[in-house]
């Protein structure tokens, strides 16, 4: 960074700039202002991309630095199927300002993700947020009957790769990308993927992943709907794998999981009547447990 600050005191500057977005598939993509390919990070930042950001916010202190990439979509780029697909949601982004006679000198101005995204007409806008935008979520345990651990995760412990927690199969009817219907669709309880997830493995959708609504049995038949259609054609053919669900309470962690000692929950927690819960009289109020 100080041969770069150096380089810019001398008035007569050859500075571009260069971003690097990293989508959750491990698709990396590089694009520069300047009229050539740069490269440096073992990344080529392609020159005439159409992409292009606004003047950086940046603050001190917890507030969110933030800005804007607007650009023309491509085929060899970011493409409209891509952004429809969601494929750049929460995407990595970093900045950097590069000398470009010396790819060597160069500073990184911005780290983050990308949040909202909108496109017409040929172009997109994506909203940039920064590092601190992390610092909005709620942290540490709440206390609440329900667990808090998500499927599969690392407090929960629950290991999806094991036989009975997933199936892989082809599509052999999709409703409008929402609704998956299996004519002989056995092995697994009425309702045992609800609220699990559904991963499109091959086709045009290979890498979506979207949350598993209903999962019904009905003879052999199945029919499994989900919250949201899949941002991209899932056609019969198509490679899927369905991932169990859980509704969060301990009979389910302990019955279909047998993870009970993991259960991230308080399901003894008094409710909402027994807080509220007031003397009465005729009845002995000593503060032991009621019987009968």
């Amino acid at each position: 960074m100080t041969s770069l600050l150096d380089h810019l005191a001398t008035g007569a500057t050859t500075v571009a700039r260069c971003w690097r977005v990293t989508r959750a598939d491990g698709v990396v993509l590089g694009f520069t202002d300047h009229d050539r390919d740069l490269v440096f990070d073992e990344t080529v930042f392609a020159a005439g991309a159409g992409l292009s950001a606004r003047a950086l916010s940046q603050t001190t202190g917890l507030a969110v630095d933030n800005t804007e990439a607007a650009g023309a979509l491509s085929d060899a780029a970011i493409t409209e199927a891509d952004l429809l697909a969601g494929r750049f949601d929460g995407a990595q982004v970093e900045a950097w300002q590069v000398n470009w006679a010396d790819v060597t000198q160069r500073m990184l101005e911005f780290r983050g993700t990308i949040g909202e995204v909108a496109q017409a007409g040929g172009a997109f806008q994506a909203e940039l947020r920064g590092l601190t935008e992390l610092l909005n979520q709620p942290q540490g345990r709440v206390y609440q009957v329900s667990c808090s651990a998500i499927l599969g995760d690392g407090r929960c412990g629950v290991d999806l790769t094991l036989g009975g927690y997933f199936e892989e199969r082809e599509v052999e009817e999709a409703d409008e990308g929402r609704v998956f219907r299996f004519a002989d669709f056995l092995g697994f309880d009425d309702r045992w993927f609800e609220r699990g997830r559904l991963v499109v493995l091959s086709g045009a959708a290979a890498g979506l992943v979207e949350v598993i609504k209903n999962d019904r049995l009905s003879g052999r038949a199945r029919s499994v709907e989900l919250w949201q259609a899949i941002r991209a054609p899932v056609v019969a053919g198509d490679r899927i794998r369905l991932e169990a669900g859980c509704d969060r309470r301990a009979e389910t962690c302990r019955l279909k999981f047998a993870n009970f000692l993991n259960f991230r929950g308080f399901p003894h927690l008094p409710g909402e009547d027994w807080l509220a819960a007031v003397p009465r009289g005729g009845e002995v109020n000593d503060g032991g447990r009621r019987t009968g």
